[in-house]
């Protein structure tokens, strides 16, 4: 079994500078979000920065409070268990949903006014389907959240020495402080900042770990001759009934990863899709995801290097007699390579990570858990004041409940796995509902609900009992998790289909702007914006996007 707390000596040599350097982020911090909390007035600035931010802001947003768990430290373990084939989970598992959900998807969600993705199932489907989305995405966000919180609090135990529920408990009161102060705009503008931050941090980790192997070649051989080919390939060895270190094909990599976990994500996902709803305008909104696609794809180089030399510097990582997780990756390293300074820069950014992963979860379950859950079900038609201070009350208890789920997350050795398998048990089925109601002008009514239900409970079902039980050999997590999202999709389409052959439709005069071929309002907006620049015309930009990411394939291909 491998270990499950970090490794004693991955106790990182911090000095006064480092500790200066954390100090004065920290102080940065939490003065914005005081200067945030003048503009909150109302329970709309609170949840969605009263519309008004342009796009760059939110793009820059929309990425950060990506850069969480899942990109940092689960991805760098990604990368030290699997190898390249990390590269999918950026240019085929992000970029093309990230595309379509600006180009396609914005147009609904931003027209139809809602205030978070459950809402908008309230208005296409029932009040079942909005009830039940809810509280699965609730539920969802917290485990989230509390991933990013464990992962928060591995660098205060490397830092500090401190035991880990003592991290857990700092760290979270630290995320709570600010978001409760200033809302989603304080959230927000911190994850502007948070992305600059973590660049800084993850780009001399890679320098000098290319430095130490012997650049990319140096590391490309060492990882060929201890886990083969394969390991430094992106499609090696993905032919069906191959053996690779993943544990998936192709077809499951393609309609797994690139459609159903990847689609479920980022286009239903309300702590991505939060942040292009807080935009200023349509257009603003359609690009932000769109801006957002182009760090992205870059990105996946400075967290899938780091992996790969942990690998090579920790060859049994993983394992109990190597005495380091998978998820220790990125504080292994920068225990060994960073001088003082630098290592300072690089734990406010490993901070700063976790932080906007986190308070990117704990602003949408504040939004989802007040709007959709408290103010339609529990307390209806009380005044704006209510709601603005209910929602900062549910804060504190989300961060609470946040490091409840820390512990969980801390069971496992990689953490882009336990995310993954979250993914495919929520996201997943509610992308199949949403991409049908929205495409399909039949889909009754209660279709929704049920869509969702039967999608949840087989994925669970596939993973737990299929997977878990050894019904079937899957090879691996992830390629269990590929298999769940596949099975989650096709069990909720059925179901709806076939429920809604044998269940009235809504009135169509009820399904303007919610459906393809309808619109409303907001979606006859004008895609320009001021002028008529490529930067501010989505279909450029998203079709970009796609073509640069495919050609950054190609080197890792073969």
């Amino acid at each position: 079994m491998p270990p499950t707390h970090l490794a004693a000596e991955l106790r990182l040599p911090a000095n006064w500078l480092d500790y200066g350097l954390l100090a004065i982020y920290f102080l940065f911090v939490l003065g914005v979000g005081f200067l945030a909390r003048k503009s909150v007035k109302t329970s709309l600035d609170f949840f969605l920065s009263g519309r008004s931010l342009p796009a760059w802001v939110t793009g820059l947003a929309f990425i950060s409070a990506n850069l969480g768990a899942t990109e940092v430290l689960g991805m760098a373990a990604n990368s030290a268990q699997y190898g390249v084939y990390t590269v999918h989970w950026y240019w085929i598992g992000a970029i093309p949903a990230m595309v379509f959900l600006g180009l396609v998807m914005m147009p609904f969600y931003y027209g139809s006014k809602v205030r978070s993705v459950p809402e908008f199932l309230l208005l296409r489907f029932d009040k079942s389907a909005h009830l039940l989305s809810s509280v699965l995405f609730a539920f969802a966000a917290i485990l989230i959240a509390g991933v990013n919180l464990y992962s928060l609090a591995i660098v205060v135990e490397a830092l500090l020495g401190w035991p880990e529920w003592v991290a857990i408990v700092v760290a979270g009161f630290f995320v709570l402080a600010y978001i409760t102060i200033g809302g989603l705009s304080s959230a927000i503008y911190n994850e502007v900042l948070q992305f600059f931050v973590i660049l800084a941090a993850l780009i001399p980790i890679t320098v000098l770990g290319l430095k130490r192997v012997g650049g990319w070649d140096g590391l490309s051989d060492s990882l060929t001759a201890q886990k083969g080919g394969d390991f430094v390939s992106a499609w090696g060895g993905t032919g069906i009934g191959s053996d690779n270190p993943l544990g998936a094909n192709w077809l499951t990599i393609v309609l797994g990863l690139g459609f159903v976990l990847s689609f479920g994500y980022w286009t239903t996902n309300f702590a991505e899709v939060q942040r292009a709803l807080s935009a200023r305008n349509l257009s603003a909104a359609q690009r932000t995801p769109l801006i957002a696609a182009f760090p992205k794809i870059f990105i996946v180089f400075l967290v899938m290097i780091p992996g790969l030399v942990a690998a090579v510097l920790v060859p049994k990582i993983g394992q109990a007699s190597s005495g380091l997780e998978y998820n220790d990756a990125i504080p292994y390293l920068m225990g060994q390579l960073l001088p003082n300074g630098v290592l300072g820069i690089a734990i406010t950014g490993l901070v700063a990570a976790f932080m906007a992963g986190m308070a990117a979860n704990v602003s949408s379950f504040n939004t989802v858990f007040t709007t959709d859950i408290w103010a339609k079900y529990v307390k209806r038609g009380r005044e704006d004041s209510y709601y603005l201070q209910f929602g900062r009350l549910i804060t504190v208890l989300g961060v609470l409940a946040s490091m409840g789920t820390a512990f969980l997350a801390s069971t496992f050795s990689n953490i882009m796995s336990y995310l993954q398998t979250l993914f495919s048990f929520f996201n997943v089925p509610m992308f199949v509902v949403f991409i049908i109601g929205m495409f399909w002008k039949r889909a009754s009514m209660v279709s929704g609900f049920w869509g969702l239900l039967a999608g949840t409970v087989a994925a669970m079902v596939n993973y737990f009992v299929v997977y878990k039980q050894g019904v079937v050999d899957i090879p691996s997590d992830q390629g269990a998790n590929f298999v769940s999202a596949i099975v989650g999709f096709v069990a909720g389409a059925v179901v709806m289909v076939a429920v809604s052959l044998f269940t009235k439709p809504k009135p169509i005069e009820e399904l303007q702007g919610l459906v393809y071929g309808t619109k409303s309002p907001g979606m006859s907006e004008p895609a320009a914006e001021g002028d008529d620049a490529w930067y501010r015309k989505p279909a450029l930009l998203g079709w970009g996007a796609i073509v640069l990411a495919a050609a950054c394939y190609i080197p890792f291909s073969f």
